[in-house]
C-alpha cells in the first residue's frame, strides 16, 4: 500500500497529465485514472459539467476504456453512444456529459496499462469528433509517452528511498522509544528556560535527537524533496507529547497549557501536514524530520 505523500504525488502527475491531454488535443472533457487489480478509477476531470464521471470504477474489458486496459494500445469511437463494438455499462456518466466521440489512451509502463487517458468531444464538430487522422494520435501518444516516462522515475526514485530505509540499521524499539520520551522532555524544559544561551543549547540538543530519528527510526521514511511545512514550536511541542500517546488532557498538564489549546495546536498541525487524524499527523511530522 502507498504511503499518503506517494498516492499525492502520483495524483500530482495524473491531475497534471490531464490538463496537458486536454491543451494537446483541444478535448472539451478529459479525464483520467489509475489501474489497479484490473479496473481503472477516474479521479482526474477537466471541462466536466457534472460529477458523475468522478470515482468512475471502469473493468477490463468493459467499455472503451476497459478495451483500452486489455489491448493496451488507443480505442476510439465517433459515436459512443451507437457503437457496437463497446459494452455500454457506462452510458450513464458518459451520456450525461453529453460526449459524442470518445477516446481511450492507456499509459503503459514497463509493460503494465497502468492509467487511461480519456477525451471527448460533444459535438460532431468539435475537436476529436472525426476519425483521428496519424497526427493527432501521435499527440495523444506523445502525452502518454511523457506520463508514463514521469511515473517511471517516480518509480525509481520510490525504489531508491525504500532501498535506503532497508539499508539504514534499525534500532530496538525501547531503544527508539526513549529518545522519543528525551525529545519531548527537552523540547518541554527548552520552554521554561530563560537564558538565552543554555535555551539555544537545549534547542541544539533536541535537533540532535532529531536528525537521529530521521536516520534511525524504522516508521519513518524521507521526505520527498521541495515538501515543505511549517510548524510552529509549540505544534511540534504538541507533537512530541501525542507521539508518546498521551491525550489531550495530560499533554495540557504536560506542557502547563489547557486542554481545548492543545486541541487547536493539534488541529492547526493536522491542517498543515494534511492529516486526517492525530496519529497520520505523527507519522508526517517523523518523515519530515519534525520529531523523532
Amino acid at each position: 500500500m502507498k504511503n499518503n505523500l506517494d498516492a499525492k504525488a502520483l495524483e500530482t502527475l495524473l491531475v497534471q497529465a490531464v490538463k496537458d491531454f486536454a491543451a494537446a488535443t483541444q478535448f472539451p472533457i478529459v479525464f483520467g485514472g489509475y489501474q489497479i487489480g484490473g479496473i481503472a478509477t477516474v479521479s482526474a476531470v477537466e471541462g466536466n459539467r457534472t460529477s458523475n464521471l468522478d470515482g468512475l470504477r471502469v473493468a477490463a474489458e468493459r467499455g472503451l476504456g476497459g478495451r483500452a486496459l486489455v489491448e493496451a494500445r488507443p480505442r476510439f469511437t465517433t459515436n459512443y453512444e451507437q457503437s457496437m463494438h463497446i459494452t455500454h455499462d457506462y452510458d450513464v456518466p458518459i451520456l450525461s456529459e453529453g460526449i459524442r466521440a470518445l477516446i481511450a489512451v492507456p499509459v503503459v509502463v514497463d509493460g503494465e496499462v497502468r492509467a487511461v487517458l480519456y477525451g471527448g468531444a460533444r459535438q460532431s464538430n468539435s475537436p476529436g469528433a472525426s476519425q483521428p487522422g496519424t497526427s493527432f494520435l501521435q499527440t495523444t501518444s506523445t502525452i502518454a509517452q511523457r506520463f508514463s516516462r514521469e511515473l517511471s522515475i517516480h518509480d525509481e526514485v520510490q525504489r531508491r528511498l525504500k532501498a535506503q530505509l532497508l539499508d539504514q540499521p534499525t534500532v530496538p524499539g525501547p531503544l527508539l522509544e526513549g529518545l522519543r520520551q528525551h525529545h519531548a522532555e527537552l523540547r518541554r524544559l527548552a520552554t521554561d528556560v530563560r537564558d538565552r544561551a543554555l535555551r539555544q543549547r537545549l534547542h541544539d540538543l533536541e535537533q540532535s535527537l532529531t536528525n537521529l530519528g530521521v536516520t534511525a527510526a524504522p516508521d519513518s521514511m524521507p521526505a520527498p524533496a521541495g515538501l515543505t511545512v511549517q510548524l510552529s514550536p509549540r505544534e511540534i511541542d504538541v507533537l512530541t507529547q501525542v507521539a508518546l500517546g498521551y491525550s489531550n488532557l495530560t499533554v495540557g498538564n504536560v506542557l502547563g497549557l489547557t486542554e481545548s489549546t492543545i486541541k487547536s495546536y493539534l488541529k492547526s498541525a493536522m491542517a498543515k501536514l494534511d492529516a486526517s487524524s492525530r496519529h497520520e499527523a505523527v507519522a508526517q511530522a517523523r518523515q519530515l524530520g519534525v520529531i523523532v
